[in-house]
C-alpha cells in the first residue's frame, strides 16, 4: 500500500511541474494592425502603416477630384487590407491642391491631425459628388455683384464660403471638431501655405501635374492615374 501511495506521489510531482509549465507558457503575440498607424509627415501627408515596410506608396490626390475619388472606393481598400494592415506596405496621402474647394477641406483634414484622416478623407470621397454638386449650385446661383464681393475677398474668407457652401463642415462637426475650431481651421493662413508648399514640392520635386499621381518607393511611376493601372505594380491578389 505504501509503495502504491509511494509511485502515486512521485507520479504527481513529475506531471505538475509539466502542467505548470504549459499554463504559464506565454500566449503567442497577436498580430499587429498597421491601419491604425498613422503619422504626419515631414512632405506634409499623412502616413498609414509601417515606418519600415518594403513598400512605400505614396498618393498625391485632390480630395475634389473624380478620379481620386474612384481609386479610394476601387483600390484603396485593397491596399489597406492586403498590404498596410499586415506591415507589408506603407501609404502616404499628399494633398495636391488643384480645385477650389481642395483648400479649405484639406485644411479641416489637417487641422484634425492624424487619426481621423484617412476615415473622415474616405467618407468625403465616397460623398464627393453630393458636397461638390451643392457648391456648384452655390456659385451658379450667386448675383454678378455677389460673385464679384466673392472674389475680391481675402483668400481665407473665399476658402470659408465654399467650404460652408459645400456642407462638409456638418461632416468635421460629427467627428467631434466644435464650430469654432472649423473656423479657426478656415481662417488659417499657415495652414493655407503648409498645403501650399507640399503641391509646390510635388510639382517640382516629382513634376506631378494631376490627381491621383502615385510614387512607388521614391520614384513616380509614370502613366500610372487609376486602380488598375497601379494593380499591377503592387502584390496583391
Amino acid at each position: 500500500m505504501r509503495a502504491r501511495l509511494l509511485l502515486v506521489a512521485i507520479a504527481a510531482a513529475l506531471v505538475l511541474p509539466a502542467s505548470a509549465a504549459q499554463r504559464s507558457r506565454p500566449a503567442a503575440p497577436a498580430q499587429r494592425d498597421w491601419t491604425q498607424v498613422v503619422v504626419a509627415t515631414p512632405e506634409g501627408g499623412y502616413r498609414m502603416g509601417n515606418p519600415a515596410a518594403s513598400i512605400m506608396l505614396v498618393e498625391y490626390g485632390s480630395i475634389s477630384c473624380p478620379h481620386c475619388a474612384a481609386f479610394a472606393a476601387e483600390g484603396a481598400p485593397t491596399v489597406e487590407e492586403q498590404l498596410v494592415r499586415t506591415g507589408r506596405a506603407s501609404w502616404e496621402y499628399r494633398p495636391y491642391l488643384l480645385f477650389p474647394t481642395d483648400p479649405g477641406i484639406f485644411m479641416l483634414l489637417r487641422c484634425q491631425g492624424p487619426a481621423g484622416f484617412f476615415p473622415t478623407m474616405a467618407e468625403l470621397y465616397s460623398t464627393q459628388r453630393s458636397w461638390f454638386g451643392r457648391v456648384q449650385a452655390y456659385v451658379q446661383g450667386l448675383s454678378q455683384e455677389e460673385r464679384q464681393r466673392l472674389e475680391a475677398a481675402p483668400v481665407t474668407q473665399r476658402i470659408a464660403a465654399l467650404t460652408r457652401a459645400s456642407g462638409v463642415d456638418e461632416i468635421f462637426r460629427r467627428r467631434g471638431m466644435s464650430v469654432g475650431r472649423i473656423d479657426a481651421c478656415l481662417s488659417d493662413q499657415a495652414g493655407l501655405d503648409a498645403l501650399l508648399a507640399t503641391t509646390q514640392r510635388g510639382s517640382s520635386q516629382f513634376q506631378v501635374q494631376g490627381t491621383p499621381t502615385f510614387l512607388l518607393n521614391g520614384r513616380k511611376l509614370d502613366g500610372v492615374y487609376d486602380w488598375a493601372s497601379l494593380r499591377p505594380h503592387l502584390p496583391v491578389r
